[in-house]
């Protein structure tokens, strides 16, 4: 496929207490339009936030795509990319043979991002990435919602 059908997505998950409000952003990015999307929950951690983000932008795409995902949290590129075969194989289980946390939004994620090339990349977060402090700004946004 070439560069101009890969959608480029930026996502970011915010918590206010942990547990506690949180909100979830993410910026969708393709053949040069952008659309931004941010959402929240009165009380929910981070991780579900971080998950939150990718799963409502993925939701957005209405046929299989070339997806680069940027993340500024380890628990979600390891997590679909390295971990979640091993909880799939063991039942939802990890290696201390406990329920997988968040089971429920990672079992959704895999199925979202089932029908599309995936690319997933961590960025480190508050250093300054343009796209990533938007999905910041976004996420913040979904806090406030709830917070209001």
């Amino acid at each position: 496929m070439s560069e101009q059908t890969v959608v480029e997505i930026y996502t970011d998950g915010a918590c206010k207490g942990n547990p506690g409000p949180g909100g979830w952003g993410a910026l969708l990015i393709y053949g040069g339009h952008q659309r931004e999307l941010f959402g929240g929950e009165a009380d929910t951690t981070n991780n579900r936030m971080e998950l939150r983000a990718v799963i409502e932008a993925l939701k957005v795409l209405k046929r299989p795509c070339q997806v680069r995902v940027y993340t500024d949290s380890q628990y979600v590129q390891k997590g679909i990319s390295e971990w979640i075969h091993g909880w799939k194989r063991k039942g939802w289980r990890n290696s201390q043979n406990e329920p997988v946390k968040n089971a429920d939004l990672w079992q959704q994620l895999d199925l979202a991002q089932s029908q599309h090339q995936m690319e997933w990349r961590w960025v480190k977060g508050h250093a300054g990435h343009e796209m990533n402090e938007r999905a910041d700004q976004l996420a913040n946004q979904g806090v406030a919602l709830i917070t209001a």
